[in-house]
């Protein structure tokens, strides 16, 4: 797909679904294809899609959000990266060592860009894991597993951004999805 003429592809992560959350995958897939997006998938029951769309970044996140909230009863953040910002994450993994044990590394999407002293004062924070910060995404690296961390329930509000996260299992099934997205229509 030539991304210039055809639109973008876009990796769309909601925030917050899971527990009393629920965000039907069937409605959701269908209420972004009314709306006019093109090649709509979604992977797992955990708030992830990818879509491609005709409008660019900002349009696509507020039309996209106008229909889960109107459709759906959503009113939660959601993220999007574009494909290839998406490749650039999977490609800039800090944490190689960890692809081998894909529910020990995890992608943060941060709703806005850390100032360094929020980075530095989460970092001092981590014991025995890994963090890295590029821009407004966050890789942990947590080697005895996501629930034995302290970390998570403390990264938004030492980083001072809203951030949704997802392990690196599902960052690569996505990369795959957004890659195949637009290649045959």
């Amino acid at each position: 797909m030539n991304d210039n003429m055809d639109g973008d592809v876009f990796v769309v992560l909601f925030r917050g679904v899971g527990g009393a959350t629920q965000l039907p995958v069937a409605k959701l897939r269908d209420a972004l294809a009314r709306a006019g997006f093109r090649n709509v998938s979604t992977y797992i029951n955990s708030g992830n899609a990818v879509l491609a769309s005709e409008t660019g970044k900002a349009q696509t996140q507020e039309l996209v959000a106008e229909v889960v909230r109107n459709d759906l009863g959503f009113e939660k953040d959601i993220m999007l990266v574009s494909r290839s910002e998406w490749q650039r994450i999977i490609d800039d993994n800090p944490f190689p060592e960890a692809a081998g044990r894909p529910t020990t590394l995890h992608v943060f999407v941060l709703r806005d860009t850390p100032g360094q002293e929020s980075v530095a004062a989460l970092k001092s924070r981590a014991v025995g894991e890994g963090v890295h910060v590029s821009g407004n995404i966050l890789y942990l690296h947590v080697p005895d597993g996501f629930s034995a961390s302290r970390l998570p329930p403390m990264i938004d509000r030492t980083l001072k951004t809203a951030s949704t996260a997802r392990n690196w299992r599902t960052v690569l099934a996505l990369g795959k999805m957004a890659s195949e997205t637009g290649t045959s229509e």
